[in-house]
Order: structure tokens, then sequence, then C-alpha cells
């Protein structure tokens, strides 16, 4: 399963969180990672907010000693089709 996935469904976050020292607006996906039965949620990164799609390939970033990716990047591959994820909405 993964690391890679394709980004489902998502929201554009446009509040600041109290606690993230991360810019608004900001992108938060449902990505279903590859091989997956589920999606898993996480922060799309490295593109800007108003070019994340559903379809978009994405694969993880990981920081120093992370236990889980700190956000998500595109992997320049093609976009999925929709028929490939749709059940996974």
């Amino acid at each position: 399963m993964g690391p890679r996935g394709t980004v489902t469904t998502y929201c554009i976050v446009n509040i600041k969180a109290k606690n993230l020292d991360i810019e608004v607006p900001y992108v938060y996906a449902h990505i279903a990672l590859d091989g997956a039965d589920l999606a898993l949620h996480g922060r799309i990164g490295g593109i800007p907010y108003d070019q994340v799609r559903m379809g978009l390939r994405v694969e993880p970033v990981w920081t120093d000693g992370g236990r889980h990716p700190d956000h998500y990047r595109p992997t320049g591959e093609p976009d999925a089709d929709y028929e490939t994820y749709k059940e996974l909405l």
C-alpha cells in the first residue's frame, strides 16, 4: 500500500490554526493511498492552493524523526481517472 496516492476530495482552509505554523489559505485533503480501501487525510503542499484538484497524484513529505508525513506534494504524474477512486469518496 502507498506511499503515493490520489486526492479524492479536499477543502481550502482559510482560518489560521492556533498551534500550527502554516500560512492560510492551505489545503487539507482526503488521499487514497495506492492499494488502500479507504482514504486518509493530510495537508497538501508544494502546489498553490487553487491548483489542487480531485485526482491529483501525491506523495508524502517527511520531517526528520516524524512518525507521520508533514504533508503531501504532487508527484508530477498525470491525474488519476475518476473511475479509479470514485468508490473512496
